[in-house]
């Protein structure tokens, strides 16, 4: 299990995790952030792996993962 941590603030929601995450694990919220965006969440914080790939694909660096 991995730590996971999205900034809303800086996520624009451009939803390239939700596409990249291998275990669907990362939806959009139901609220916008104090920019408008639909920001990312994680879904069950005990699925995520740690792989990374949501962190690498995000282009506003919104993600960031402690192991």
């Amino acid at each position: 299990m991995a730590d996971i941590n999205i900034d809303k603030k800086k996520c624009k929601g451009c939803c390239l995790c939700v596409s990249c995450c291998p275990r669907g694990n990362i939806e959009m919220s139901d609220e916008p952030n104090e920019a408008g965006a639909y920001y990312a969440c994680i879904i069950d914080e005990k699925e995520c792996t740690g792989c990374a790939i949501c962190c690498q694909m995000c282009p506003d660096v919104a993600i960031e993962i402690e192991e």
